[in-house]
């Protein structure tokens, strides 16, 4: 759907929540971060959205599209149910993350920035979290991990996917522990 050309622009809920933001602000350019931010709460930034904003903010969508996609918490595509962010910065980097990252890639059978294809785990990296000091960090469902090896992170994630009520891919915890041993 075209937001920018359907007649019943006016019904759609995500437009009159993205006005009433947009007022809030005065309509003011600077404000287009705020905006994506409200704009992320329906789940993800659809094209159609970010045409909107645009237009709205009257900037070119090369600068919200530039935008939307600098920020690793803004999301273009929809998000599994259960999300794992590895911070790729350099101290988890040469904590251990590549190694982390690399166990989820190959069992979830996704790379960084990819939903499994059932929509319930998604896997994606951020330049840093601003955390060094607990590196190496990974965030599992808003959950920091951090502050130990990279085996002992890999346990800790196992054991949030194991407890948790709709695990991404049932082989991930085996995987993981697996890759303990050896």
């Amino acid at each position: 759907m075209d937001v920018l050309s359907t007649q019943n622009s006016g019904t759609d809920k995500r437009i009159q929540i993205l006005d009433a933001t947009i007022k809030r602000y005065q309509y003011q350019q600077d404000a287009l971060i705020e905006v994506l931010h409200k704009a992320q709460e329906f789940g993800y930034l659809e094209n159609d959205i970010l045409l909107y904003i645009a237009h709205s903010l009257k900037l070119p969508i090369s600068q919200v599209y530039g935008v939307a996609t600098f920020y690793h918490l803004f999301s273009l595509t929809p998000r599994g149910k259960h999300t794992c962010l590895v911070c790729t910065g350099t101290a988890c980097y040469f904590q251990g993350t590549q190694t982390i990252l690399a166990n989820i890639e190959k069992e979830t059978h996704i790379r960084a920035g990819e939903t499994t294809a059932d929509g319930k785990f998604s896997l994606q990296t951020a330049r840093c979290l601003g955390t060094c000091g607990i590196a190496p960090v990974v965030v599992l469902d808003n959950t920091v991990l951090g502050s130990g090896s990279p085996e002992l992170i890999c346990e800790r994630v196992t054991t949030l996917l194991t407890n948790s009520d709709c695990r991404p891919q049932a082989p991930v915890a085996a995987f993981l522990e697996q890759s303990l041993i050896n």
